[in-house]
């Protein structure tokens, strides 16, 4: 097939545009510069000249495409209103065609689960970062009833290949001494690697009836204050965390405070059973621990 993946450069993009390449896919990215193209073509990816802002940019480039993985997002406060554009404009293109188009959500719209294991049933109870997206996701979905082939993955925290929320611990740790976590740390993360999302975004494009959503989360749920300490490591402050309150963090990290201190267990049960998802790689703390040994 013939797929446009948007934010093909970026940690989830790149990493799902990289799997389809491999399963002998052509893949094709959105490039706003001559510079952002020179990057797609040095992956060996087919570069189209457009931006998500302009639906009309994207005309072209989506009506030569077979099936649409949409993976990009700026994280800033414009992220909704571009990726409402961007999505309406996809899902416009595609309709009556019976095309595939992928959306990436977010294990952040189930809000804190607490000791509950959720699944793609539970109700959800965004963090208001995300609150928008409830509503988003039953418009995307509600577009099989218009010939679009919609499917909806919700990635928990995203991990590998030296990216992720986790980094700016790292950060922290290099510019403070000690690593920074939202809150007391006592709260979860479902994690994910990078590589195996892209794993399930792969099946997803194969296998996953219109309508479906799912969620992408592998291994325990390990507290912050553990993945803080893993990230000092790597930052070169031997294990240092120390707490950043919530309320101070919110006037830095505004709604990304609250999502950093949500506590979640989030179940993929659904993904294994129905596509054969398999995810296998190590833990993020492990991960962390490898790179800090990569770097001494």
């Amino acid at each position: 097939m013939r797929v446009l993946v948007t934010g093909a450069t970026g940690l989830i993009g790149g990493a799902v545009a990289r799997r389809l390449k491999e399963e002998g896919h052509e893949v094709v990215g959105l490039a706003r510069s001559e510079a952002s193209a020179a990057k797609l073509l040095d992956r060996g990816f087919v570069a189209e000249m457009g931006e998500l802002a302009d639906p009309a940019s994207l005309a072209a480039t989506l009506r030569g495409v077979d099936a649409v993985v949409h993976a990009a997002s700026p994280n800033d406060q414009n992220a909704a209103s571009l990726d409402e554009i961007a999505t309406r404009a996809i899902l416009e293109a595609q309709r009556g065609t019976g095309k595939r188009f992928i959306y990436t959500s977010g294990s952040l719209v189930y809000g804190s689960t607490g000791d509950t294991s959720v699944t793609e049933h539970t109700p959800l109870n965004p963090v208001e970062m995300v609150r928008w997206r409830e509503a988003f996701e039953r418009e995307i979905l509600a577009a099989e009833a218009e010939g679009v082939h919609p499917v909806v993955i919700r990635p928990a925290w995203v991990y590998g290949n030296w990216g992720g929320a986790a980094m700016m611990m790292v950060a922290s740790a290099k510019e403070h001494g000690a690593a920074l976590h939202v809150g007391d740390g006592k709260n979860r993360w479902s994690t994910v690697h990078t590589d195996d999302l892209a794993d399930l975004y792969a099946l997803a494009l194969e296998r996953a009836p219109a309508g479906s959503v799912f969620n992408g989360a592998h291994g325990s749920a390990p507290r912050l204050i553990k993945i803080a300490s893993a990230a000092s490591e790597l930052g070169g402050a031997g294990g240092r965390v120390a707490a950043w309150p919530l309320e101070e963090a919110r006037k830095v990290l505004r709604g990304f405070a609250d999502a950093i201190a949500s506590d979640q267990i989030i179940s993929s049960e659904k993904a294994k059973r129905e596509l054969g998802w398999n995810p296998s790689r190590g833990s993020i703390i492990d991960e962390l621990r490898t790179y800090a040994l990569a770097v001494a």
